[in-house]
């Protein structure tokens, strides 16, 4: 008899007929304690449970007595109790490889487009107002040989190192919680503290996961620090960033701009000051939305619960140590 797994995500047919060759699905729209309750029997013998962006906590362990994988079509886990899961040995698999490259096009896109203004101009440019050759309030400022200050080197922040060295020339300082080798070898990345990291760059990005150590890390004394001229860009996890500081620094003109495709509350609110700000480019967290990532990550996150209910968490466990206990 196949196990029995919870789908709460759609997938495209064809890892929907994969993921049914192993095993008995049932799908539902969410994860919700209206939704649970109307499928308890199918919660309760649940082996395996796969989706995105709910809430995988306690209460809902409570319903699933049998459940021994979880398979996340994302690389972040925030959204999950990792404790709550370790403590009964169930295996956390995420995607933490196949979007590297295109979060780091989107983080370069988004240094590019805050550097020169490129939403700014170009609505100008439909409301009318190029009217004769531009001047400085239309100038933007450059990117090449400034200096990239990255803040979390993994996967992403290594890739986004590579684009902007050898495509922009820039010189690159980085922290993270350790030396990362490969990024000073290549790109002759510098390692320095925070503070020193964001009183020399020209563009500070976030690459972070969010923890109960990087909460609100730049808050109003981290972004005070920051150069009048510098950009913060964030594509990490939106409450790293204290979004109420970032705002009154944006106002007050501590910072110049802020390129974001995360935020503390997603969707962002229709009335947030984020919106009416010309120096701030807000994307709907598409760090890895293009048709071919996404795809690679269901994919990723379907053969990731197939080798864990089959007893492999060699690789893209986020807990195997309590899961090989």
């Amino acid at each position: 008899m196949k196990p029995s797994v919870i789908l709460y995500k759609a997938l495209p047919d064809d890892l929907l007929a994969r993921l049914e060759d192993h095993f008995t699905v049932t799908r539902v729209k969410n994860l919700s304690p209206e939704t649970v309750a109307q499928h308890a029997e199918a919660f309760a013998q649940a082996e395996g449970l796969l989706g995105s962006s709910e809430k995988v906590d306690q209460a809902l362990l409570d319903n699933m007595p049998a459940l021994r994988a979880s398979s996340t079509i994302s690389v972040g886990y925030d959204n999950f109790d990792v404790d709550a899961l370790s403590a009964r040995h169930i295996a956390l698999m995420h995607t933490p490889t196949v979007l590297t490259e295109t979060v780091a096009d989107t983080l370069m896109a988004l240094v590019l487009t805050t550097a020169r203004r490129v939403v700014e101009v170009a609505e100008r440019v439909k409301n009318g107002e190029w009217t004769k050759s531009i001047g400085p309030d239309w100038f933007g400022s450059d990117v090449h040989h400034k200096t990239l200050g990255i803040v979390g080197m993994g996967r992403i922040g290594l890739a986004l190192a590579q684009r902007a060295h050898f495509g922009f020339g820039m010189p690159i300082l980085y922290n993270a919680r350790s030396h990362h080798q490969q990024a000073e070898e290549r790109f002759n990345a510098r390692y320095c503290d925070l503070d020193t990291l964001l009183k020399e760059a020209d563009f500070v990005c976030v690459v972070l996961p969010l923890t109960a150590e990087t909460h609100h890390l730049f808050n109003a004394d981290k972004l005070a620090l920051m150069k009048p001229s510098a950009i913060l860009i964030n594509a990490g996890r939106g409450p790293v960033v204290d979004e109420a500081a970032l705002i009154a620094a944006l106002q007050a003109g501590k910072i110049r701009a802020a390129g974001l495709d995360v935020f503390e509350q997603e969707p962002l609110p229709v009335d947030s000051p984020l919106l009416k700000m010309p120096n701030v480019v807000a994307l709907p967290h598409i760090g890895s939305a293009t048709h071919e990532t996404r795809y690679n990550m269901a994919a990723c996150a379907v053969d990731n619960l197939i080798d864990a209910l089959n007893g492999k968490t060699d690789n893209n466990c986020v807990n195997p140590q309590a899961v090989n206990k």
